[in-house]
């Protein structure tokens, strides 16, 4: 593999690539150029040795979902435990909430109102990071 051909492939991917990781970032805009950048690494050491796979967008895109994946499974649990429960939140009603409105207990009163088997796993993913599987 040539240099030409290496940049070749990241100039056909990497608006793709960069788009589909930054939309995952939850807008990190660090975090989404770390990734593509890893990625990209990644994959120039690796096409190298092994060569360029049929599909170099697909194969970028599973990379990079992957260290993404590393990245969520390493930040600290979440906990709605410390948030206030006497708080109450109504959405249902007209009126207008304040923009400092605690989303923890948003989430909280949302989570409340799901069957059981649809909160534990919802739970299980987001909160304590635990495989989809």
């Amino acid at each position: 593999m040539t240099e030409d051909d290496i940049r070749g492939i990241y100039g056909t991917t990497i608006d793709a690539l960069y788009g589909y990781v930054s939309r995952r970032c939850d807008g990190d805009r660090a975090l989404a150029e770390d990734v593509t950048q890893e990625t990209w690494l990644r994959a120039v050491r690796s096409w190298r040795r092994i060569g360029v796979p049929e599909k170099p967008l697909a194969w970028l895109i599973t990379v990079a979902r992957n260290l993404m994946l590393n990245e969520r499974r390493r930040m600290p649990a979440l906990s709605l435990d410390a948030v206030d429960a006497d708080r109450v939140i109504d959405i249902s009603s007209d009126a207008t909430h304040s923009a400092s409105a605690d989303n923890a207990a948003l989430v909280r009163w949302a989570l409340e109102r799901l069957p059981a088997r649809q909160r534990t796993l919802l739970e299980a993913f987001h909160f304590e990071r635990r495989s989809t599987a």
